[in-house]
């Protein structure tokens, strides 16, 4: 059985990125994330200090601890810095190219051939991730959940090559360590959670755009007739509506059913920049510093 992880390091370190380093940190790891460069590294670093900061200002963390979380991560512009990594979970851009070249670039410079490399994607193969390293057996999808300090899922999942010791423990890690609660999933786009939300979200950009009902009275049907916290637009819009896009376009392209198609306003939406929460704009509009 391999050592327990200690030391772990996060390729990108944006929304995603950052959450998952800070629940990392958190959880008392030693913890490194690389970004494309210095000056990305430094607003990774503001992002998670701010996130503390305002866990401490609600009460849901002593101002120590976050302190204590900052001091133990480190940001990186040069993935070479983690090359004494026992587990590198990956949160770049949803593109399948991209994350195929961290993957490859990975496999080359995390040193420990027991380390396992793990992808937060949402929707891409990681039978494909994994065949692009020599240790298709060590990679494994660890996908968590907007926001991460806050949402208690994630999904483990196992391409046909992943072993039953990877899979062990990087479900260990994420129960014992980071206590969250782990599902599993097969490698299929979408995996179990995606599967069934991305249709509802693109069923609910459907009927905004065909004018049926607004962008509002669409998220208020679903929060107050089906006491959902959050209408699926709004939802979208915190996911980013570039994510959703990318996830639909890889439930469609495998499975080729209509109801995973992004519709045309998604589309253009994103081709417009007015990609949800963290743009300012989406189906709704928002206070770009909340």
């Amino acid at each position: 059985m391999s050592a327990a992880i200690r030391r772990v390091g996060v390729v990108g370190g944006g929304q995603m990125g950052a959450g998952i380093a800070e629940v990392c940190a958190r959880a008392g790891l030693d913890t490194v994330v690389c970004e494309a460069d210095d000056t990305a590294a430094r607003a990774a670093h503001d992002r998670v200090a701010v996130s503390l900061e305002r866990a401490v200002q609600r009460g849901k963390l002593d101002r120590l601890s976050a302190e204590d979380a900052l001091s133990r991560l480190v940001f990186s512009g040069r993935l070479e810095d983690l090359a004494d990594r026992q587990l590198v979970i990956e949160a770049v851009t949803e593109n399948a190219d991209v994350k195929t070249e961290t993957f490859a670039a990975l496999d080359k410079i995390v040193t420990d051939p027991a380390a396992i490399l793990a992808t937060n994607t949402s929707s891409l193969p990681v039978m494909r991730l994994g065949m692009a390293t020599g240790r298709a057996d060590r990679v494994i999808g660890l996908h968590f959940f907007n926001p991460v300090p806050v949402l208690p899922l994630v999904e483990v999942v196992s391409s046909l090559h992943t072993s039953r010791e990877t899979i062990d423990a990087v479900e260990a890690f994420a129960r014992d360590v980071l206590g969250k609660t782990a599902i599993h999933s097969q490698d299929r786009a979408g995996f179990v959670v995606n599967a069934l939300l991305v249709p509802y979200l693109l069923s609910a950009i459907r009927m905004a755009e065909s004018g049926f009902a607004t962008a509002a009275d669409v998220d208020a049907g679903m929060e107050l007739g089906c006491a959902h916290p959050m209408g699926p637009l709004k939802l979208a819009d915190l996911i980013g509506l570039d994510t959703v896009a990318a996830i639909a376009q890889s439930l469609y392209d495998e499975f080729k059913e209509p109801l995973y198609a992004p519709p045309p306003l998604l589309i253009r939406m994103v081709q417009a920049g007015l990609v949800g929460r963290k743009a300012g704009r989406g189906f709704h509009i928002y206070d770009r510093d909340c």
